[in-house]
């Protein structure tokens, strides 16, 4: 039990301890954060999963106090029915902004796709600019399908805002197996990562993924945990150098170990997926987060052979652009020589 009260000379907040008796918070002028943190701090719903519950921190102090307690009978961390947030309330907040203005200011006017990361509601649709014109979905719940609440969100934000129209479909972010390869523009990854984790889904995986659907030149736009699993998200984005999976790169990794024996590309020389635009550390936050713009290169994917053949390719279109400049410059001087030698002879015969 809490009571609030908004007298300033009486107490502003009691609560029972263990033994019963009441213990009093005066102030003399508390604000709205004040309370909103009070109360958030003894409500479990806004405690961070793997954190100790109220109940806990009420039994460690009744243990330092030398008090009898009596805990109140725990319930699982899996029923369905316990009220859990997987992220504190000041954290949630600020990446919900960062967010918000990731999507708006580093979306491209020209961009027209945007495949979004873990949809879970219908936040999405009002970060991302009216100038895009098509939203896929995606899932990280562990049976890959979009919870009846998150189409019911995504469907009313759509008739508001009358922007972007949305492609349901049921895919783990993990397999985007409704999504067809370099068909999107913009994929954004929103606080998505770490319930891949918890449900069962591969992030890594989903990266790659997302480097598949990317067009040359499409963006990545993320705001996500900066450590997952022990792995620092940012440096496995910026050092990812293929979109396939891991069984099939260790397949190809004989046959990148024969290209090198014949003197071709080796894969240290190799070019990464993903060029970094800019990426820093989410501020006034509890959980560390690292906001990131990332964009896949247009040599991303392929194969040193292909790489070479590109370049030849390239440098022969280049060659011929020169060729039609210079033969194009040739025709204008013959032209204008021409013109002036044209002027001369009419200037001669009128002196005769």
């Amino acid at each position: 039990h809490v009571e609030v009260r908004v007298d300033q000379t009486k107490p502003v907040c009691s609560q029972p301890t263990p033994t019963g008796t009441m213990v009093a918070f005066r102030t003399t002028a508390v604000g709205p954060c004040v309370l909103l943190a009070l109360l958030a701090s003894q409500c479990a719903a806004f405690a961070p999963i793997g954190t100790s519950s109220f109940a806990d921190r009420r039994a460690n102090f009744g243990a330092r106090r030398n008090t009898p307690v009596v805990a109140p009978p725990s319930s699982s961390s899996s029923s369905p029915t316990k009220l859990r947030m997987g992220l504190d309330l000041v954290t949630y907040l600020r990446t919900e902004w960062v967010s918000a203005a990731l999507c708006t200011n580093q979306t491209p006017r020209e961009a027209d796709v945007c495949l979004q990361l873990g949809t879970e509601d219908g936040r999405a649709v009002t970060f991302i600019p009216k100038t895009i014109r098509e939203l896929i979905t995606s899932s990280a719940e562990p049976d890959g399908k979009l919870s009846v609440g998150a189409r019911r969100q995504l469907k009313q934000q759509q008739e508001r805002r009358k922007a972007a129209t949305i492609r349901y479909f049921d895919q783990p972010c993990d397999d985007l197996n409704e999504t067809d390869d370099e068909s999107v523009d913009i994929v954004i990854s929103l606080q998505a990562a770490q319930r891949m984790v918890e449900n069962g889904q591969d992030w890594k995986k989903s990266v790659r993924e997302a480097a598949r659907v990317l067009k040359p030149g499409g963006r990545l736009l993320f705001v996500e945990q900066s450590q997952l699993d022990g792995e620092s998200y940012l440096e496995y984005v910026g050092n990812l150098l293929s979109f396939k999976d891991e069984d099939e790169s260790e397949a190809g990794s004989s046959e990148a170990a024969q290209e090198e024996s014949d003197g071709s590309e080796t894969e240290e020389d190799a070019n990464p997926v993903f060029e970094c635009i800019g990426y820093d550390d989410v501020d006034l936050v509890i959980v560390p987060h690292v906001a990131g713009v990332f964009i896949k290169t247009e040599e991303a994917g392929m194969t040193p052979a292909e790489r070479k053949a590109k370049a030849a390719a390239d440098a022969k279109a280049r060659t011929a652009e020169l060729s039609i400049s210079a033969f194009e410059r040739g025709i204008k001087k013959r032209k204008k020589k021409k013109k002036k030698k044209g002027k001369t002879e009419e200037g001669a015969e009128a002196t005769a």
